[in-house]
């Protein structure tokens, strides 16, 4: 989730979806943008290897587990929660755990005071806490350095509060042209990004 839209939020979810796929976790991309870009892009792609719903309404949390069946993972892309607060919102009162794309850019930093009003507004609405976590995406390199913006992005969201997955996403076409292909996971960055969130998930 993230408060605009343009941060990578469908294009990680498509390909997170794909990795836990790969994983064996069987999972189910509930598309909650009324956009719908993540189902366009299964039917571009000629279908996914999962199945893909669109619940772009304000009481995703109540609807989903009717899509579930047997599925172990439930991936859910949500709108901008600049312009769709109502549906954001429903779907962070179903997730366990919210995701916030973040690239390593200040303007994108200083957006960080507003997300964290909205989590803490949703935590309220909830019986137990979700776990938050930062998704460096569109970054300079693709693993964790100790230098440059990068460093200095996990450096500065580490102080004001946020925990950053140790998995980040390099700006790379592989990702950011992928829209409407099928998806090649193996070896990618999203493949990290499944397992940390799998032994995350183990972990709770």
């Amino acid at each position: 989730m993230n408060l605009k839209p343009g941060v990578g939020k469908t294009t990680s979810a498509v390909w997170l979806a794909h990795a836990l796929h790969e994983s064996g976790r069987s999972p189910l991309l509930v598309d909650g943008d009324p956009a719908g870009s993540a189902l366009r892009w299964s039917e571009l792609a000629d279908g996914f290897p999962f199945p893909v719903v669109a619940l772009p309404v304000g009481d995703v949390h109540r609807r989903v587990n009717d899509f579930l069946g047997n599925r172990q993972a439930v991936v859910l892309d949500a709108p901008q929660l600049e312009d769709h607060p109502r549906i954001a919102r429903s779907i962070m009162r179903y997730a366990g755990e919210w995701i916030v794309p973040v690239t390593p850019a200040p303007i994108e930093l200083d957006r960080m005071a507003p997300i964290r009003s909205e989590l803490g507004d949703v935590q309220s609405l909830r019986t137990t806490p979700a776990r938050t976590a930062v998704l460096l995406n569109r970054t300079n390199r693709p693993d964790a350095t100790r230098t440059g913006p990068d460093a200095d992005a996990r450096e500065a969201l580490s102080e004001r509060g946020f925990e950053v997955l140790g998995t980040q996403i390099a700006r790379l076409d592989l990702y950011a042209q992928s829209f409407g292909s099928p998806v090649k996971v193996k070896g990618s960055a999203y493949m990290e990004l499944a397992e940390e969130l799998i032994k995350r998930q183990d972990a709770a």
